[in-house]
């Protein structure tokens, strides 16, 4: 994948932090330190936002919606 160069503004103390996880070889540069961090940051509103949306579905009826499906299963079982 293509890469992009965009420029940001943070504030002394993130830099700091993000130097010295550099400095320490957590990371090979701001660069690839800032990368990781967005994508994790984008990867968690993506999960909360699958919650969010799951919590919306009714219990209730997802639990019938299985029960149907179950009951039709059972019928094609060989009996024991």
């Amino acid at each position: 994948m293509s890469a992009a160069k965009v420029a940001i503004s943070m504030d002394q103390r993130t830099l700091h932090h993000v130097d010295s996880l550099v400095k320490n070889r957590v990371f090979r540069s701001r660069s690839e330190a800032i990368q990781k961090a967005l994508e994790e940051k984008l990867s968690r509103l993506k999960k909360s936002r699958l919650a969010e949306e799951c919590d919306k579905l009714s219990r209730r009826e997802e639990q019938a919606f299985a029960e149907i499906g179950f009951e039709a299963d059972t019928k094609e079982w060989p009996p024991y």
